[in-house]
């Protein structure tokens, strides 16, 4: 809760510049969540400013696209005060990003954070690798792991929005 009012469930899925993993996560998490009819928001946001304003990287446009989903129109943006009062869950996809979420955490803040792969069965704490500096295998095996994450937190949240129900 924020200023009294509860908010749905959003998340947002964090790497360094946001415009490879985690407008990828981005995508599939929202792909994933139509599909099994889980209602929440969703957003990617970079913890530096380095590609503020700027589409994703070609590359991960190219993968995304192979499996169906279109990240072109996104936008790269840095992280702010604000969306830690914002979202519900905060994911980053590897651990330097996660430290540099803990660190700039408002102590009031809401959301939770945590690792992309946390929800999936023995991989608890992996990071998704970035792919910026590779071939396009890299992006390949990126988008790989974003997918087991996304699934397993779509399970999670499934799980989550059943118990609130009943």
């Amino acid at each position: 809760m924020h200023g009294g009012i509860e908010h749905k469930t959003s998340l947002l899925f964090v790497c360094l510049g946001n415009i490879c993993r985690s407008p990828m996560a981005e995508g599939a998490f929202r792909a994933v969540a139509e599909a099994r009819g889980l209602s929440c928001i969703v957003d990617s946001a970079g913890t530096a400013s380095y590609h503020v304003g700027q589409r994703p990287d070609p590359r991960a446009v190219t993968i995304a696209s192979l499996n169906g989903i279109d990240i072109s129109g996104q936008s790269a943006r840095q992280i702010e005060r604000d969306d830690f009062f914002r979202f519900t869950h905060i994911i980053a996809l590897d651990r330097a990003n996660l430290e540099a979420l803990r660190s700039r955490a408002p102590r009031n803040g809401t959301a939770r954070l945590a690792m992309l792969m946390d929800e999936v069965d023995g991989r608890r704490g992996e990071p998704v690798p970035d792919p910026y500096y590779g071939e396009t295998e890299a992006f390949e095996a990126a988008w790989q792991m974003i997918t087991l994450g996304v699934e397993a937190w779509a399970e999670r949240l499934l799980r989550e929005s059943v118990r609130f129900r009943a």
